[in-house]
């Protein structure tokens, strides 16, 4: 069933891309990786996902600007997972549109979990 469903993971972090990357796939999910703003909109395009996964501090456009973009497009739900934590960074968040926020540093397990739970 989850063979079908496309994430998009956007985090400059190459480890924490990898380690996503390793335990969506193996609850069934696409993954597709990139590390900066400007490849997650482009990929976004490209690949149509039916998931975005964001980091909110990126080289070229942050997560928040790739959000806003997204939002002019597509409805897709966003969930951000960052180490900017602060109720502002929260509320920033979800007022462009996000879906759902976690923290790092994160369970990979609660991500899987909330993953799964998006569909």
């Amino acid at each position: 069933m989850n063979s079908k469903i496309k994430i998009l993971f956007a985090d400059d972090d190459t480890n924490i891309c990898e380690l996503a990357r390793l335990y969506l796939e193996k609850e069934g999910f696409q993954v597709v990786l990139v590390n900066d703003g400007k490849q997650a909109l482009h990929a976004f395009s490209r690949e149509k996902p039916n998931l975005v996964i964001l980091d909110i501090m990126m080289p070229y456009y942050d997560g928040y600007q790739v959000c806003k973009e997204i939002r002019k497009a597509s409805q897709v739900p966003i969930i951000f997972l960052t180490a900017k934590d602060t109720e502002n960074d929260r509320l920033t968040g979800f007022n462009l549109g996000a879906d759902d926020y976690i923290s790092k540093p994160f369970s990979i397990s609660k991500l899987c979990s909330l993953t799964l739970s998006s569909f």
